[in-house]
């Protein structure tokens, strides 16, 4: 035992670790929304797969879900990741999921012993026990599911059992769709061997039961998804059905009413040749128009109805803390997407409804043109210009997070919070966003128009002294304007030639 005095009466020292810095968000990050029954359920919503083998797995190689990832994959570079997400097109099936099983536990001879078994579970809402149960003859698990399917089905027509050789687990359904759809934990049998813990669909480790849940418009899948998560950026719906127009402009709408507390987009694939008619203006490219919708994009693709994910898919894969980093989407390419062979007419048509196609050209080359939004905003300006909001409002809230003691309400505070927006301007000018350019918007602070921007951007704070009573109450920081040149990007070039002899 030790004796004498605390050396921390001599020497007092302690260790403080500083909180860790909020992190960036990615904006090269997609939601691919499907509705396939059977994989992602309305209690899961929204799963992250990093590689194209693992959609795959789940969805196999037709869903929609696939189709679009495909597209998504097969950039070059090879996008990080994407969400896919549910919507509940029609109504759902009550299900329940058991638990991941071991491989001890997976062992068919764990059920194969079995010859009266016997599982209790409730199913829409009424507690069933089904007996008599023969395992014997399974050959492997689904071959248990389908055992087991039989007797339940005698009692429960419709209902369905199957096994998830993916997840290792088995799976319950409800024979109806809706609110009323249900299945519920399995519950000690009375008699026989119970298969609920063989099955692992006790309430001692099985998933929650997820209810079924009636059909739900694709704007109500949309907003929950938006409230669910903010790690996802651009959408791009993959249902069973595709979505009407209607659809689509409600959720134009509500992207672009998102932008007030997180930012997104959205990317739609036009099939309907319509588009390439100049005498209507019902098509949706031309809807979309007329709603100056900033944050919506439109592809045309006779060939490809996810063509519109693969657009994305190239910007997925840009790194804005690089150098030269940034891209325009003109000229690129769509890997595994066919290209439309146009008429002149045809792709005048579709540049004046600003949507984008991949297309042939005489040269042998194919590009995707002209990269703009629905309202005639470029897609690698409004992606940009998100990012350079969210990198100023991380940098400057990680400012105020990570400083031990306080920013003070000085013209001192003022130039601190200034350098850190100016370090993010200075970025955006590393990556190509930004450059020096003439300025040619209006009058601010010592800057006037047509000056010329020498770093690419110009940031103005009046001094404190000029600062209401209320505000300095308040403890806000005075008023920041910055102003940055866009780099731009060249799309057509005009030459003149002139011979002389």
């Amino acid at each position: 035992m030790a004796v004498g005095l605390n050396v921390a009466d001599f020497v007092s020292v302690s260790v403080t670790i500083e909180p860790k810095a909020a992190q960036y968000r990615s904006f090269g990050t997609g939601l691919i929304l499907g509705s396939t029954p059977g994989v992602i359920d309305t209690a899961e919503r929204l799963r992250l797969y990093t590689t194209l083998s693992g959609i795959t797995q789940d969805f196999g190689t037709t869903a929609p879900e696939y189709l679009a990832a495909k597209d998504y994959f097969s950039q070059s570079p090879q996008p990080a990741q994407v969400y896919v997400g549910r919507w509940a097109q029609t109504a759902t099936k009550g299900h329940i999921r058991g638990a991941s099983l071991s491989p001890a536990q997976r062992l068919l001879s764990n059920l194969t012993g079995v010859t009266a078994g016997s599982l209790s579970i409730a199913i829409d809402g009424t507690a069933r026990n089904i007996t008599g149960i023969n395992l014997s003859g399974a050959l492997n698990l689904n071959g248990v599911a389908t055992l087991i399917q039989a007797a339940l089905a005698a009692v429960v027509p419709g209902a369905v059992v199957t096994y998830d050789g993916v997840y290792n687990r088995f799976d319950v359904s409800s024979p109806t769709t809706g609110a009323t759809s249900s299945v519920g934990y399995a519950t000690a049998a009375p008699s026989g061997i119970d298969l609920g813990p063989l099955l692992h669909l006790t309430g001692l480790d099985a998933s929650a039961p997820v209810p079924g849940a009636p059909a739900e418009s694709l704007v109500s899948a949309v907003a929950t998804l938006a409230d669910m998560s903010g790690a996802w950026y651009s959408l791009q719906v993959a249902a069973v059905t595709p979505p009407a127009d209607a659809d689509h402009l409600a959720v134009a709408a509500l992207v672009e009413g998102l932008s007030t507390s997180q930012s997104r987009i959205y990317g739609a694939t036009l099939q309907n040749a319509n588009v390439l008619d100049s005498t209507t203006s019902a098509d949706l490219a031309s809807q979309l128009m007329v709603g100056n919708y900033s944050r919506t994009y439109t592809q045309f693709s006779r060939n490809d109805p996810y063509a519109a994910e693969s657009l994305f898919g190239r910007f997925a894969t840009v790194d804005f803390e690089g150098s030269n980093t940034t891209i325009t989407a003109a000229y690129k390419q769509e890997p595994g997407v066919a290209a439309e062979v146009l008429t002149e007419s045809q792709f005048g048509q579709i540049n004046a409804k600003n949507t984008n196609v991949f297309v042939a050209v005489q040269n042998g080359t194919n590009i995707i043109f002209p990269g703009q939004m629905a309202n005639g905003d470029y897609i690698d300006e409004r992606i940009g210009a998100d990012w350079l909001q969210n990198r100023i409002q991380t940098d400057c809230y990680n400012l105020l997070y990570t400083t031990a003691t306080k920013v003070p309400q000085t013209d001192a505070g003022m130039s601190l919070i200034k350098s850190v927006i100016a370090a993010a301007c200075t970025v955006a000018v590393g990556n190509g966003f930004l450059a020096p350019g003439v300025w040619l918007g209006p009058n601010v602070g010592m800057l006037k128009t047509y000056d010329v921007l020498t770093s690419g951007f110009y940031i103005f704070a009046p001094p404190v002294s000029t600062q209401s009573q209320a505000d300095r109450a308040a403890r806000k920081s005075v008023p920041f304007q910055v102003c940055c040149k866009l780099a731009g990007a060249i799309h057509i070039i005009s030459i003149s030639v002139l011979l002389d002899r």
